[in-house]
């Protein structure tokens, strides 16, 4: 009884489509039959024509005066001669001519009866282009028709897949229980605090009277924020495989259309279908392409459909009517520019914050992703999680796959330690310049100025710890530094005058060793001003702007800056001041260790690529140990 069933199921589908193929197809049959020949018949010429009337093998000749075009009807007998075979019976042997004059065909026709060479009798008529006339004076229709039938198919293909007229339902995907892969919380590597809020959302969903009998109610919805990469879409994929109930996925883009109404018309079918299956949950990614704030368009105009969509979407979640057992997943990186009643409790109860991973879980994001490649022994995950500060899941995931690349490019059986060094610097610094050829003027000022970075920061308590240098050209730098960021919670001004007072090594090692000055400090003096005039004109730290912060977080599209001309000139003096100081600052700790840096500019010539053990092996031991490095011992 199965195996009746599966094969009625392969039997194929009849698509609309083949029935617009086989009307065509009977049209132009019909259109070729009027127009074409038949067996028993064929086309002739006038001379051919008069040919067989003088011979005496015409019996009936039919003019249409309308075509200019006559039908020769032949004896029997005689169609062996024009034919070259004989006929089958019933065939009627005719002949098809085209005329040039109606008078001289009736002249001719004339002559030759009274020679006795024509006894037959004529028939004028005027030739029926029924079909003909039909066809092309409807094809036009037809085909207009056919057009719009195309386009709305495809304009509505997506929407349903029922056409134009499903335009305004749902997009969103149904993955129910026991579909597709399913994703548990021991995939999502780190976020153990953003974990355990959303496991509580899970046990809401698998023992609801647990909570509700204490008169608690299910939150309605949980917005994960955080940097692109964290693994919001991850995480969410997670909970809905851990509560097992059935899923709707889809983008806040696909909620916008070109028509009026569809967006609102498409979040009430989800919400519609998602009260079918609750408890459920609906995941909405990136949701600020629906959510901006209302009256915050950028483009200086009102934009009705999106903000139509937005209000549709405030009342599913929390309006007049209830949407009991139904759970709303949503997730951005832009959580300020979204409305804020979309923000309030009873619509996002809960707001998740997915931070970058910091040390301790880089390492276990390394050991998720590393589960499916074939890695060597000289694999050190503490030696990776060190390599990739700052780095985001989705990074980490990619430094994997780059490694195994690498490794497979050189014809390797397993993926060893220099393929994911090698990995990190492809995706930091960009791919390797091999055939960038440098002078060795050149190369000897990019060594010392890399140095230069690296001499500083060893003498600073608060600049970040050195993890390696190297003079390696790769995309657009000539040379650079890694770092171990410290994670900080706050930062204070000591903190940030020290990692100035790095970045401006390189410029101050150029002047200092070289005599003059180059453009390849140009990114690290971006770097600099920005922060200067961060420091001053936004954290108040400055000794004549004290406590005074020109930024605001909620102006979003301010036209004017929010202080006087004189304070902008004294921003800039104080800026200018900030940065001379930590200039001087530089050339003069690399004055003190001048010796040690010539030797570390020395050995990064030699090797062009030096680790943080290098440099203590020639400074000796860094005076301060930062908390990233008390993390890693």
């Amino acid at each position: 009884m199965d195996q009746n069933n599966k094969n009625k199921n392969k039997k194929p589908k009849f698509s609309l489509s083949w029935l617009y193929v086989i009307i065509f197809a009977v049209f132009a049959y019909l259109l070729v039959r009027g127009e074409g020949d038949v067996r028993g018949s064929k086309n002739a010429g006038y001379t051919e024509f008069q040919s067989f009337v003088t011979k005496g093998y015409v019996e009936k000749v039919v003019v249409y005066s309308n075509d200019k075009s006559l039908e020769l009807y032949l004896y029997a007998d005689s169609a062996y001669y024009v034919f070259g075979e004989k006929l089958q019976n019933g065939q009627v042997p005719v002949i098809k001519v085209k005329v040039g004059s109606m008078e001289s065909l009736q002249n001719f026709l004339d002559k030759e009866q009274q020679e006795g060479n024509f006894n037959g009798h004529i028939e004028y008529k005027e030739k029926d282009h029924i079909f003909g006339d039909f066809f092309w004076s409807v094809a036009p229709f037809l085909i207009f028709i056919f057009i719009w039938i195309y386009f709305m198919r495809r304009m509505g293909g997506g929407a349903g897949g029922g056409g134009v007229f499903n335009v305004g339902k749902s997009k969103a995907k149904l993955f129910d229980k026991g579909q597709g892969e399913r994703i548990s919380f021991k995939d999502v590597a780190g976020q153990a605090e953003a974990k355990t809020e959303v496991e509580e959302i899970v046990e809401f969903l698998k023992n609801p009277k647990k909570y509700t009998d204490l008169g608690g109610k299910i939150p309605k919805g949980a917005l994960l924020v955080g940097p692109p990469g964290t693994g919001k879409t991850l995480l969410a994929k997670a909970v809905a495989g851990e509560a097992n109930v059935p899923f709707f996925s889809m983008s806040g883009s696909d909620f916008v259309e070109m028509f009026v109404g569809v967006g609102a018309s498409r979040v009430r079918d989800l919400f519609q279908q998602a009260k079918e299956k609750a408890p459920c949950i609906i995941f909405i990614d990136e949701i600020d392409a629906v959510g901006r704030a209302r009256g915050k368009n950028p483009a200086m105009g009102g934009n009705d459909e999106r903000e139509n969509t937005l209000n549709q979407l405030l009342t599913e979640m929390d309006g007049f009517g209830t949407n009991s057992g139904v759970i709303i997943l949503a997730a951005t990186n832009r959580v300020d520019i979204l409305d804020k009643a979309l923000l309030r409790a009873g619509r996002f109860d809960r707001q998740i914050y997915l931070d970058l991973p910091d040390l301790n879980e880089r390492k276990e994001v390394f050991g998720v992703h590393l589960r499916s490649i074939k890695i060597d022994k000289s694999v050190d995950i503490d030696f990776l999680a060190r390599q990739t500060p700052g780095f985001s899941g989705a990074d980490i995931a990619n430094v994997c796959n780059e490694a195994a690349l690498i490794a497979a490019r050189h014809n390797k059986k397993s993926v060893e330690k220099e393929d994911f060094v090698s990995a990190v610097d492809r995706i930091v610094g960009g791919l390797e310049k091999k055939t960038k050829v440098l002078t060795a003027k050149e190369k000897e000022t990019i060594a010392l100025h890399e140095a230069g970075h690296a001499t500083i920061s060893w003498f600073l308590e608060y600049a970040n710890p050195l993890v390696k240098v190297t003079i390696v050209p790769r995309g657009r730098a000539l040379g650079a530094a890694w770092y171990l960021p410290e994670e900080r919670q706050i930062t204070t001004k000591e903190q940030m005058l020290d990692e100035m007072c790095a970045t401006l090594g390189g410029r101050a090692a150029e002047e200092l060793f070289t005599g003059h000055i180059s453009t390849g400090a140009m990114n690290d003096l971006e770097r600099v001003t920005r922060q200067a005039y961060g420091m001053i004109a936004y954290a108040g730290m400055s000794d004549k702007l004290m406590n005074l912060s020109y930024y605001s977080s909620t102006d979003e599209y301010a036209f004017q800056k929010p202080y006087s001309d004189k304070t902008a000139e004294m921003i800039d003096a104080e800026a200018k001041a900030l940065i001379d100081a930590q200039y001087k600052r530089a050339k003069e700790l690399l004055d003190e260790h001048k010796e040690g840096h010539h030797e570390l500019a020395n050995v990064l010539l030699e090797k062009e690529v030096i680790y943080a053990e290098d440099v203590e092996r020639i400074f000796g031991k860094r005076p301060w140990t930062s908390r990233s490095e008390e993390l890693l011992s």
